[in-house]
């Protein structure tokens, strides 16, 4: 793992209204880091993710994904550079075939053919390569977030963002999700995961930083984490103190 910053946060703040979602955020990511994102509903996890990649204007701070300052930048273009997500609520086009969702992505580098070809291998990466003809409207819930993580993949992503890719995956399921996960960083990529269940996220992330109420609470070592006295109050419960 590099010690260089793919990613850097600076104050960034983010208003709806009287609702502060983001409240003077500071963050840095590390290149080959698996980042966990943690807090309460509302604490302004989406919000900061949607920020990163130009779906949220901020109102005030910066956010610089390599040496580029994409605070201002609009989504097509912070995708090119190498920054992208996948959505909460699994946004898949139902009517059309596995392999075309996934086409869809790949659409952003490439012409018709050679985005067939990514989308077929970005497929396989995630273990879906035999139903790339299947309709996505007839897919379960976990071949569905698998699509969506091949899908962003296509986009040839640098750092990927990844929300909430294991709500609703079994155990069994989620042990398969963090093998995924760690293979892609294996490979090169950069993650940050927004995650509800305190141990999946802990056992899979090399650091965490939790939110509250859009302040940046803590950020630590999963450990470090865990014995946090403020984020034990806000979010985990005593039960994961260790």
């Amino acid at each position: 793992m590099s010690g260089s910053p793919i990613l850097a946060i600076s104050h960034v703040s983010k208003r709806f209204g009287g609702l502060r979602a983001l409240d003077d955020v500071s963050l840095q990511i590390r290149r080959g880091e698996i980042v966990g994102l943690i807090g309460p509903n509302g604490a302004g996890k989406t919000t900061l993710f949607s920020a990163m990649v130009g779906l949220h204007r901020i109102d005030s701070g910066t956010i610089r994904f390599e040496a580029a300052d994409v605070s201002r930048l609009k989504p097509h273009r912070i995708a090119a550079l190498g920054l992208t997500k996948t959505f909460q609520n699994v946004a898949l086009f139902s009517e059309m075939s596995v392999l075309d969702n996934v086409l869809v992505g790949g659409l952003l580098r490439r012409g018709l053919a050679a985005a067939r070809m990514e989308a077929r291998a970005c497929l396989e990466r995630v273990e879906l390569g035999g139903i790339a003809g299947k309709r996505a409207g007839d897919l379960s819930f976990p071949e569905r977030a698998r699509v969506e993580v091949a899908r962003a993949l296509a986009t040839e992503p640098k750092l990927l963002l990844l929300d909430e890719v294991m709500a609703a995956l079994n155990a069994a399921e989620k042990r398969e999700m963090i093998g995924l996960i760690r293979a892609l960083r294996d490979d090169g990529l950069t993650l940050i995961v927004i995650e509800h269940h305190m141990n999946t996220i802990m056992a899979l992330c090399d650091r965490i930083a939790a939110l509250s109420f859009g302040r940046l609470l803590a950020e630590g070592t999963p450990a470090e984490i865990a014995r946090h006295p403020a984020v034990v109050e806000a979010y985990l419960g005593r039960e994961h103190a260790l």
